[in-house]
């Protein structure tokens, strides 16, 4: 070989490497195609909760760039809302947002996620329960004894939804027997034990109902929900609180399989971004429920009435009735109420004794003096 050869090969040698050096610097850009998760929620489109859909979908494709798009269409778009579950499970659908309280018929024991008095825990704490008690793992239990192929994500804490609408007051449990009455889950036989005539519609066909004289009287969920499905269009006066639903939360469904083909990635933005949700929703919930429950009282001529004790204890009673007799014949629904009530017991306990009384701080500033 000849100087000049030698020469040469270095030099292209040297230049190789230099590109190759080039090559290295410039940041790899994905190009693999993006997965998109088509999901139906089981709310009307105007309703706030499918908001509450959107906006847990908009975190995820944020957060995940152009890997993963979720994409949310309304109750009814290509299943009925009490539907949802057997679509996601199937592969109909990708994925969905929903209650739990809505596959009741599946098998009863879901509807202890939401529906009741919890033993006395809110919604947050029933959430607690079921991230860090065991609950997640119960519900898992029961999707799989079911054979349902679904991965299951609950988030946002519900505010004590109101005992419903009514044509006139009730004063007394005796002013709700023999009315025909909209809920659902659980509450279905709590209502049922106290007399009343239930009818579990979906959301989009209750003030219909309503109007039409098919209900007496119905619940559905929280002030902007109720006023936007159009409540005081047919009814003027609304009792609020109750025991039937004080604790549910939303399930957000998987199909287990499209699911598990994800990357470890972008499983954890899908729960990094439920979790970012659950605490998003419950404040816009503080903001669009206050704003509404005012415009209902100004501008729609509302009234709202603060449920009587007496009527809430028939509640309590009801419903140990009605556990009591499930429980017996159901031991995955034993099985929950059990471990239920053992986190309500040591939590509840802790939290009662900790939490303040901010109703006295509220009236102390804004309660009317009476003279």
């Amino acid at each position: 070989m000849t100087e000049q050869t030698q020469t040469t090969g270095r030099r292209n040698l040297l230049k190789g490497a230099a590109v190759a050096a080039g090559a290295m610097s410039v940041p790899m850009i994905s190009t693999a195609q993006t997965t998109v998760f088509r999901f139906q929620s089981t709310w009307p489109a105007k309703d706030i909760f499918h908001e509450f859909a959107q906006d847990l979908a908009k975190k995820i494709n944020d957060m995940a760039g152009n890997r993963l798009k979720v994409e949310v269409l309304p109750a009814g778009a290509v299943v009925p809302a009490f539907q949802l579950l057997d679509a996601v499970a199937k592969g109909t659908l990708d994925g969905g947002h929903g209650v739990v309280a809505y596959w009741y018929g599946k098998n009863q024991a879901v509807a202890l996620w939401g529906s009741g008095p919890a033993f006395g825990m809110d919604a947050n704490m029933v959430l607690a329960w079921h991230n860090y008690g065991g609950g997640k793992e119960l519900l898992e239990e029961i999707y799989k004894s079911l054979n349902l192929d679904v991965v299951s994500k609950l988030y946002g804490p519900m505010p004590t939804q109101p005992l419903g609408w009514f044509k006139k007051p009730v004063a007394k449990v005796e002013d709700l027997k023999g009315l025909k009455f909209r809920t659902v889950g659980l509450a279905v036989d709590v209502f049922t034990e106290m007399g009343l005539a239930v009818n579990p519609l979906p959301g989009g066909e209750i003030v219909p109902a309503l109007d039409r004289g098919l209900l007496d009287a119905a619940e559905f969920n929280n002030a902007s929900s109720d006023r936007v499905l159009g409540f005081p269009d047919v009814a003027k006066n609304c009792m609020l609180q109750s025991f039937h639903q004080s604790s549910e939360q939303f399930e957000v469904l998987f199909n287990k399989t499209k699911y598990d083909a994800l990357p470890a990635e972008l499983k954890s933005i899908i729960d990094y971004a439920t979790q970012a949700a659950s605490a998003d929703m419950s404040w816009k919930a503080a903001d669009r429920y206050a704003t509404d429950y005012a415009e209902m009282q100004s501008k729609q001529g509302v009234k709202f009435y603060k449920t009587p004790d007496a009527i809430l204890r028939a509640q309590l009673a009801a419903w140990d009735k009605v556990t009591t007799k499930k429980a017996g014949e159901n031991p995955m629904f034993k099985k929950v109420m059990d471990s239920m009530r053992a986190f309500a017991q040591r939590s509840g306990r802790w939290k009662n004794d900790t939490d303040i009384d901010f109703k006295m701080a509220w009236n102390h500033y804004f309660a009317q003096k009476r003279g």
